[in-house]
């Protein structure tokens, strides 16, 4: 006899009828392993014409907690369909075992009701509105604070850590230079060469000098220095500030006394605001640099005629229009990195929701609010 042969032989099921009395003789080891072997047969009883079952348990040699909870399932669906069942056979073991289990039985909740796809489509955007007008009052509310807390330290100097702004001022404007460096450079470079091979066909390669100071010193430079910062910045602030929530750290400095808002979110946004402009004039001169190698190689202009067209291409405004940008820029940085760190709840997981949120919500708002300051800078006249 094979090894699957013997596992079936080691348990069986023997139904038989007298009348309208049906009797199941369950006979050998019902365990984990035989169960499968009968469940079909169990589930699929022909009951036509019975009025009493009887669950025959004497020639049964042992019963697990798997076979239990059949038995129980079997005689509960019997009694469900209006049958008498009645348990016959059984040891006092077997008893104690079903009322063990019975008194755990879990009802298998009914499945769900299929959704209509577009009351769930209303439903999920309604929520989403939700949220997100929640979340902007959350925002707003925030921005008061900060603004306050922003004026009475700049009123009350002595209450800024400087020891915690110099040490952002490194961490968010001095370690990014390589970094913003790189990205402005490339930038001018792909600025000058695409803008040379669209103005060879009308003669005029000179004014890729124009293309690239104006693009860079207007847009490109402040709009990618603060993606930058959004990325690198401000996403640390979220899991600094996070990773301190999540530690009950927070709770330690209110404990003590100490404002988190003056001691965690004023150093960052200070720091941010101060370094942003110096940041934004650095990557202003390495893409106006990138330009004029790009310019030297593909057009043979050099670097004095590039500077030349350059003086008469841009003036101070030029330049001026990014530095003005920048603080606003930084403040928006800054000011969602904080809340968002101040937004996590003590897991993990937490962590970085909220801190790929505050990347999101800054870029987003930091173009928003670039778009706007370049209407209102031409409609001036600026």
């Amino acid at each position: 006899m094979s090894a699957a042969e013997e596992l079936l032989a080691a348990s069986s099921l023997e139904v038989s009828r007298e009348g309208a009395r049906m009797t199941l003789r369950f006979v050998g080891a019902w365990t984990t392993h035989e169960l499968a072997h009968h469940d079909a047969a169990l589930r699929n009883l022909d009951l036509q014409g019975a009025g009493e079952v009887a669950v025959d348990l004497s020639d049964c040699s042992a019963v697990d907690s798997a076979g239990a909870w059949v038995l129980d399932r079997t005689l509960d669906d019997l009694q469900r369909r209006g049958l008498t069942v009645s348990l016959v056979g059984h040891s006092a073991a077997v008893e104690t075992l079903m009322k063990t289990v019975a008194a755990r039985h879990v009802e298998c909740p009914p499945a769900p009701k299929a959704e209509n796809p577009l009351a769930a489509v209303a439903l999920r955007v309604g929520r989403e509105t939700a949220r997100i007008s929640q979340e902007s009052q959350d925002l707003i509310s925030f921005l008061g604070l900060t603004m306050i807390v922003l004026a009475r330290s700049l009123t009350m100097p002595w209450r800024i850590r400087f020891k915690a702004l110099i040490n952002q001022m490194e961490q968010t404007g001095l370690n990014s230079m390589p970094i913003v460096g790189l990205i402005s450079f490339l930038v001018g470079v792909v600025l000058a060469y695409q803008g040379a091979d669209q103005l060879a066909q009308f003669g005029a390669q000179i004014f890729t000098v124009n293309l690239v100071a104006v693009g860079v010193l207007r847009e490109m430079g402040i709009l990618l220095t603060a993606i930058i910062l959004a990325g690198r910045s401000g996403s640390a602030f979220t899991a600094q500030i996070g990773t301190m929530k999540v530690n009950e750290e927070i709770d330690a400095m209110r404990t003590l006394g100490l404002d988190p808002m003056e001691v965690l979110v004023m150093p960052r946004v200070i720091a941010l605001v101060l370094v942003l402009p110096l940041l934004t004039f650095y990557a202003d001169i390495m893409g106006l640099l990138g330009g004029a190698v790009m310019a030297t190689v593909v057009l043979d202009i050099s670097f004095f005629q590039f500077a030349r067209q350059l003086n008469d291409a841009v003036t101070v405004s030029t330049l001026a229009v990014g530095i003005i940008k920048a603080p606003f820029f930084a403040f928006i940085i800054g000011m969602i990195g904080c809340y968002e760190g101040l937004q996590v709840t003590r897991s993990a997981e937490s962590v970085g929701k909220q801190t790929t949120r505050a990347v999101v919500e800054s870029i987003f708002l930091v173009i928003v609010l670039d778009a706007l300051l370049s209407i209102f800078f031409s409609v001036i006249g600026f």
